[in-house]
């Protein structure tokens, strides 16, 4: 089967299924229920050569949070499944990514460690009816699932679209660093404690 998952993670507020292909081509099928959200999403699989397939029944007639934070969660879970053991993995991966005036900076570390270092300024509080308040519950959702330590830096930018596509596509690119396998390391793991 190679490096893949599929997680399902149910509760009163969403209902998410979240498949994943670490060694795909960027292929994606998206239905977060949250138009801008399948935007990012789509830069990951794109730009990371992720396979995704993500399906969430949320409350947005709520508000979106529940259904963005779990999201994250989901994909989270389900790229550490597809990991596996971390045995020949590159471990750490960045990427700088600029789109017209807005540049960013991802780095992430597969540690085992969940740490989120988040700095963005958006310009404005909503990119269509999304709130932008949602990218971090969606990163923190993320990162304390897939156990990985993840900085993000925007560095410029005015224009909030910009902004939030810098960031997924840097996250996307720094993902398949990461993720790829080092046939150096064989099968050893990435770390000096010999466990990750």
């Amino acid at each position: 089967m190679g490096r893949q998952a599929t997680v399902e993670r149910n509760t009163n507020e969403t209902k998410i299924k979240v498949s994943v292909n670490l060694d795909g081509t960027g292929q994606a099928k998206l239905n977060s229920g949250m138009p801008f959200l399948d935007h990012m999403l789509d830069q990951i699989a794109r730009h990371g050569l992720i396979d995704l397939d993500i399906v969430c029944d949320g409350d947005t007639h709520i508000d979106d949070h529940h259904s963005a934070e779990d999201v994250g969660i989901t994909l989270g879970m389900a790229i550490a499944q597809a990991v596996g053991d971390k045995k020949g993995l590159t471990r750490y991966g960045h990427s700088y990514v600029p789109l017209d005036e807005a540049l960013s900076r991802v780095v992430i570390d597969f540690s085992g460690r969940p740490g989120l270092d988040l700095n963005c300024e958006f310009t404005r509080g909503r990119i269509g009816s999304f709130d932008v308040d949602l990218f971090g519950e969606f990163f923190q959702g993320f990162v304390n699932h897939a156990l990985v330590t993840l900085h993000i830096d925007n560095l410029k930018g005015k224009n909030s679209h910009h902004q939030a596509e810098t960031i997924f596509k840097a996250f996307g690119r720094a993902l398949r660093m990461a993720l790829s396998v080092d046939v150096r390391m064989g099968n050893v793991i990435p770390s000096t404690k010999g466990s990750l």
